[in-house]
């Protein structure tokens, strides 16, 4: 594929695969679709892809000549990516209001759908001869980008708000990145690492939640998606909103899909915000077209707190351009959606990841969705990895060794 880049927004195009955003503010993808609108007018005339013929045991990398990566090994550069399941949870319709597919991205190597992007950034990084690889993440992301910095024998920079919890940064450090506890305007880190990327003599390539080589590799759960579900696609896959740099991937795929014939219908997509902390949601209710910053309360949904989203605009213009929409939850209709994934349908999920069924039963209510829409809602990580509160008192109880037949049929009777 190309290397080129372009901006959604205007259609400047760039050939240097380090820039991340386009002189006009917006973030950069890459140009896999021949998009026409560019300042040079190129267009060339949609996407060329097709359905690879090999085994799904290459992962994400079954899709290489969709990446910007040349020949990446058959194992990738360290653990493989991709190919998780694709399920119904029947047992889910009633409360979400549809027929509901469920997509485990926890299932990934990092336990995240991190994974897919930085796969790409440190094939590409290591590819190209790059010693350290950084990011600005205090969860999933900078746990997936150190473990595959390690696998790739690349030096590894993680930056974090000073008050990440120490359970986090453990998981975090056990794969030996440089941690750096950062005091100060956390979001403001985002633009000042592109800043030294791009203005310093420093060897170090970010992977931030939405540059280029990050989007282009969450852009294959889309794609597995499809493959998985069939021609027709579903009506809609609804997932999590933070950067929007998945939301992005996400639409890009689709987009692609359909340029290849390989989509007949594009899907809507839907994103969900926690409710305290929604700039993307807040600019869809007001009709505006671009995204701008909120105060940010408290919410559990911590890892998609993000107040200011480097492609928060790009978002909103996906769930436009499909039909879909973008909306907001409270923390207790989240709790409950955690709880029935992991009582119904065997899940267990990040809260940042329940927001997206909390999401499609608020969509079922208010009539977006309809009961025999078939609807796919992208679980991003795993609740396998952190503590939350569960009352385990009122489910546990301590009995006697010779009382476990007596105590055993008083409950199966």
């Amino acid at each position: 594929m190309t290397r080129r880049l372009r901006c959604y927004g205007c259609g400047r195009t760039y050939s240097i695969v380090e820039r991340k955003r386009c002189e006009c503010g917006e973030p950069l993808w890459f140009d896999t679709l021949g998009e026409t609108g560019a300042d040079d007018g190129e267009d060339t005339n949609g996407f060329e892809f097709d359905w690879p013929d090999e085994d799904w045991t290459a992962g994400m990398w079954r899709y290489a000549d969709a990446l910007p990566v040349s020949d990446p090994p058959s194992s990738g550069p360290g653990p493989i990516p991709g190919t998780t399941p694709l399920f119904r949870a029947e047992g889910l319709d009633e409360f979400a209001g549809c027929r509901l597919s469920l997509k485990p991205e926890g299932q990934n190597p990092t336990g995240s759908f991190k994974d897919r992007g930085t796969a790409v950034g440190v094939g590409y990084a290591a590819a190209a001869g790059h010693d350290w690889i950084g990011t600005v993440s205090h969860g999933n992301m900078a746990l997936s980008t150190s473990a595959y910095a390690a696998a790739a024998g690349l030096e590894c920079a993680v930056f974090v708000p000073a008050d990440t919890p120490p359970e986090r940064l453990a998981l975090i450090a056990r794969h030996d990145p440089h941690v750096f506890r950062v005091e100060g305007d956390y979001g403001a880190l985002y633009h000042d690492t592109l800043a030294i990327e791009r203005e310093s003599d420093l060897d170090v390539t970010f992977v931030n939640s939405d540059t280029p080589l990050r989007v282009a590799g969450q852009k294959t759960v889309a794609y597995e998606i499809v493959e998985q579900y069939g021609p027709d696609g579903p009506d809609a896959i609804v997932l999590p909103l933070s950067s929007g740099g998945h939301a992005s991937g996400v639409w890009k795929a689709v987009r692609e899909l359909e340029a290849a014939g390989l989509l007949e219908t594009v899907p809507q997509l839907y994103f969900v915000q926690a409710g305290p902390c929604d700039p993307v949601a807040t600019a869809y209710r007001a009709d505006r077209d671009e995204v701008t910053a909120v105060d940010s309360g408290e919410t559990i949904a911590v890892s998609i707190a993000n107040s200011d989203p480097p492609s928060g605009t790009r978002a909103l213009r996906a769930a436009r351009e499909t039909g879909g929409g973008v909306v907001s939850v409270p923390d207790d209709a989240t709790r409950e959606a955690m709880a029935r994934l992991a009582e119904t349908a065997g899940v267990s999920v990040e809260p940042s990841s329940a927001v997206a069924v909390a999401g499609v039963r608020q969509l079922s209510e208010s009539g977006e969705l309809a009961p025999d829409d078939d609807v796919v809602t992208v679980l991003t990580g795993s609740g396998y990895k952190e503590r939350y509160d569960v009352d385990v008192d009122s489910r546990a109880r301590t009995i006697a060794l010779e009382d476990l037949e007596d105590e055993l049929a008083a409950i199966t009777d």
